[in-house]
């Protein structure tokens, strides 16, 4: 425990996703040893994102625009839609350069312990969407990329009889083994969805 206004700032740092007090500490006092650390421009970003940046109107990823760059792009299909938890996955599956259609991203998962609904999250936005139509082709197919834990896997089940429900065709990425890794080291889970999801060899 430090005095005052140090112990402040590293406690206001250890209230960040992922920011433990060793972390919290480490970060406080790079900020008070490093002389060319500008602490102003810090600031200032901090204030302009919380001003401009916003949750794009019709997927919720985060732009400063009333769209996001993918809504606004024509190229983009937009008979797909893969729908995400958070705006950080977004961005994970655009660095693969192997999907080409649109998003929309949940803000969450369903989680009871929680206290997280399916109202608390983008659900209600997301059948509007796919039940308003634009005037353009019908949505083909909606990807649920959602986490594989037991959040996801729930959001994921519950997404999947709303959809099948309304004649929407659903599918869920593939889970299983990573590429480099060793059979012996994946848990039961890991292995069981490795077999369920696996391809035959022609």
């Amino acid at each position: 425990m430090y005095d005052g206004i140090v112990q402040d700032l590293i406690d206001e740092f250890g209230r960040l996703p992922g920011i433990g007090p060793k972390s919290a500490q480490r970060i406080a006092f790079h900020i008070l040893q490093t002389q060319n650390f500008d602490v102003s421009r810090l600031a200032e970003l901090l204030t302009v994102v919380r001003e401009k940046v916003r949750f794009c109107e019709v997927c919720g990823n985060i732009t400063e625009e009333q769209r996001c760059s993918i809504c606004r792009d024509p190229r983009r299909d937009q008979t797909l839609i893969c729908v995400v938890e958070e705006p950080k996955d977004v961005v994970a599956i655009e660095r693969t350069r192997q999907f080409r259609g649109l998003y929309h991203v949940l803000g969450g998962a369903i989680s009871p312990i929680d206290g997280i609904g399916p109202d608390d999250l983008s659900i209600p936005q997301l059948m509007r969407r796919l039940s308003a139509g634009d005037g353009g082709e019908p949505v083909r197919e909606v990807i649920l990329a959602t986490d594989p834990n037991l959040e996801g896997e729930a959001t994921a089940a519950y997404l999947s009889r709303l959809l099948n429900a309304i004649e929407i065709p659903v599918s869920r990425l593939a889970s299983g083994l990573p590429v480099g890794g060793d059979l012996e080291f994946a848990d039961e889970v890991t292995l069981g969805r490795a077999f369920e999801g696996r391809t035959r060899l022609s």
